[in-house]
């Protein structure tokens, strides 16, 4: 992971220390916000790799999209009794299981204040003890908020190393949380505090994509060529215009552009 000195402070410190609890209070609940590109599946994937055998497929991880599970605004209704009756038949099954949800800026409002009960910290819910789950919710809403902040502080001279949580989280909770059409609008899950981390994902610079770029050369068995990395961070489109600080789509379009270039 590159340039997200506050995601590794925040999930680092969130993980180890809910792990290492044997009779956590709560599960643990964390919310990723950032634009296109900057790490948040990422980063979920290799938690859920690093924490399960098989990683995303194995059986205990459960990864849900709202425009595959639950397209139709019509159905909501439905969709609320399915992922109820989901996620408590697998905690059922196995209380350590781990549960995405992407794209949350795309979910309908109202649908997952469902699982409202799974993420406090009361002991039993639906006869099951789930405190040892963990929840991921993904999302680029805030994003464009964070991208404005960062470019605000670098024309201020502030170090990315500088920022602090207290800087971006005002802004990340105004545009994911009062957003009529963020998954979240209204949400019990924002009203009775349950989101334990609010991680938020920087934009990167073009040596950060650098980095994505030998990254992706070596998981491919290619040959690191300064070159190579050159081209492919001088193909990304960068902003703003006339500074081109930031990565418009982050390390996003890194691994399908290396073959234009090799």
């Amino acid at each position: 992971l590159v340039g997200q000195p506050l995601v590794r402070q925040q999930v680092v410190k969130g993980v180890r220390e809910f792990l290492e609890n044997g009779k956590p209070e709560k599960p643990l609940v964390m919310s990723f916000h950032g634009s296109t590109g900057t790490g948040k599946t990422y980063v979920s994937s290799m938690l859920v790799r690093y924490l399960f055998q098989g990683g995303l497929q194995s059986p205990y991880v459960h990864q849900f999209s709202p425009i595959v599970h639950f397209p139709h605004a019509e159905q909501v209704e439905q969709y609320k009794e399915n992922l109820k009756r989901w996620i408590q038949g697998n905690l059922t099954n196995c209380g350590r299981s781990a549960f995405l949800f992407d794209e949350m800026d795309k979910m309908h409002p109202g649908l997952i204040d469902v699982i409202i009960p799974f993420l406090g910290p009361s002991w039993v819910v639906y006869g099951t003890n789930y405190r040892k789950a963990i929840f991921i919710f993904i999302s680029n809403a805030g994003g464009e908020q964070i991208n404005e902040m960062t470019l605000d502080l670098w024309r201020a001279r502030k170090d990315r190393e500088e920022i602090s949580l207290q800087d971006l989280e005002p802004a990340i909770s105004k545009a994911v949380f009062e957003n009529p059409q963020s998954g979240f609008w209204k949400s019990g899950i924002i009203n009775e505090h349950l989101i334990d981390f609010v991680v938020p994902f920087l934009p990167l610079k073009r040596h950060h994509v650098k980095q994505c770029v030998v990254s992706e050369l070596v998981q491919q068995g290619l040959e690191v060529r300064p070159g190579v990395i050159q081209e492919v961070a001088d193909s990304i489109p960068y902003f703003p215009e006339e500074e081109k600080i930031f990565s418009s789509t982050g390390c996003k379009t890194v691994a399908s552009r290396i073959s234009f270039f090799f």
